[in-house]
């Protein structure tokens, strides 16, 4: 928890408290006018600093993104189930050995965001998946949240648990060869969001950021805007820019060093039951608006959810968004944008692997190109253009 004298600040200077949500209010001008006092703040990433700046640096290399398959053995369990498996540790490690043993996937995907159980397993000749990704040119990354949880006092909001105990689980993973860390926080635009949801998200995420430095691993910061909800795309940009503001007052709070993390943000779009469906450019303009107003450019990489959009309207969006040239690496950190089509390509046969891991380059450099700025929808299967949107989506 915060500091008494920083509880005290905030106490003082901020107008979102208790159960008040987020609103703009038109009529007045004194949201801006008890902005808080910054105090000088003084970046310390302690002895690993240099080599989380050249990590950060080559997960946010041209031309890739992440392959995340960090799932909890729930999500994967439905995953499983969606084809017909059972929820067993076999089938876990038989999908994501598919995915990690991919030929020539470090050409598209510089970072892998592994579960726990994935990072201590190995493929069925012995070979660790640490391994794996690291001849492949792909760096090894783990999810260390420890899943959502009611918070006490919102809007039947969530808060994310798993500070408790992450420096020692942080020295461990490093030592088994992570080298960069994931933590997923959401906020809810039909909640409110609360004032308080809002804070506890930005301040979790800033501890977390402190810690996973401190014991070598870059972080991505991950404040999921759900999209849920009928809002216009003008509300999702008023909460993110909110959200986004509070995440780098606590990262700088708490001597995050912004050359050694990466964001992994929602991008800005009106929420799923709204009326009106966004095209790709209007996605692009809004989400790079925001960006530019909240992100400082010492962030080295800018790494989009899929957030359920359809595996083609996630590489629509993000090719828009590279059309010009932008402060920072605007990449991916796509799951089931990635994963959907390989899943139902493989279904459980042995003797479709090679065809499934031939799905995962398709759309592995589909999304290359879109970093780039040079993607064409044209020749997109079917299955590519199918919304996974989940209503109260839990990973």
């Amino acid at each position: 928890m915060a500091s008494t004298n920083l509880v005290k600040l905030n106490a003082a200077s901020s107008q979102w408290i208790g159960q008040q949500s987020f609103r703009r209010d038109s009529g007045s001008s004194s949201l801006f006018a008890t902005r808080r006092v910054s105090l000088p703040i003084r970046a310390s990433a302690g002895s690993y600093a240099d080599e989380l700046v050249k990590t950060a640096r080559s997960v946010a290399s041209p031309g890739r993104g992440i392959l995340a398959i960090d799932e909890s053995n729930a999500t994967c369990g439905k995953r499983l189930a969606s084809i017909g498996l059972d929820n067993t540790e076999a089938n876990r490690q038989a999908y994501r050995q598919l995915l990690l043993t991919t030929p020539g996937l470090g050409e598209y995907i510089s970072g892998a965001i592994l579960f726990e159980e994935t990072l201590y397993q190995s493929t069925n000749d012995g070979k660790r998946f640490v391994d794996c990704l690291r001849n492949e040119n792909i760096v090894p990354g783990i999810k260390v949240d420890k899943g959502l949880s009611p918070l006490p006092g919102s809007n039947n909001e969530s808060w994310c648990q798993g500070l408790d105990g992450l420096a020692s689980r942080s020295a461990e993973y490093y030592k088994q060869g992570a080298r960069f860390a994931k933590w997923r926080t959401v906020v809810s635009i039909p909640c409110g969001p609360s004032a308080l949801a809002v804070k506890e998200a930005a301040w979790g995420l800033a501890r977390y950021a402190a810690i996973s430095q401190d014991n070598g691993l870059v972080p991505i910061v991950e404040p999921e805007i759900l999209l849920d909800g009928d809002h216009p795309i003008g509300r999702t940009l008023e909460v993110a820019e909110h959200v986004w503001a509070e995440v780098f007052y606590y990262l700088a709070q708490n001597n995050v060093m912004f050359e050694g993390i990466l964001l992994k943000p929602s991008m800005v779009t009106p929420g799923a039951e709204h009326k009106e469906k966004a095209v790709p450019d209007v996605i692009a303009e809004y989400t790079l608006r925001m960006l530019k107003r909240r992100v400082p450019p010492a962030v080295p990489g800018i790494m989009f959810l899929s957030g359920g959009q359809s595996e083609m309207e996630a590489t629509l969006n993000l090719n828009a968004m590279n059309q010009s040239p932008n402060p920072w690496h605007v990449s991916f950190s796509y799951a089931r944008a990635l994963q959907n089509t390989v899943l139902k390509t493989w279904q459980g046969h042995p003797e479709n692997v090679e065809a499934a891991q031939k799905a995962l380059l398709v759309r592995a450099k589909a999304n290359s190109l879109a970093q780039l700025g040079r993607y064409s929808a044209q020749g997109e299967s079917e299955e590519a253009k199918k919304g996974m949107f989940v209503k109260g989506y839990t990973y």
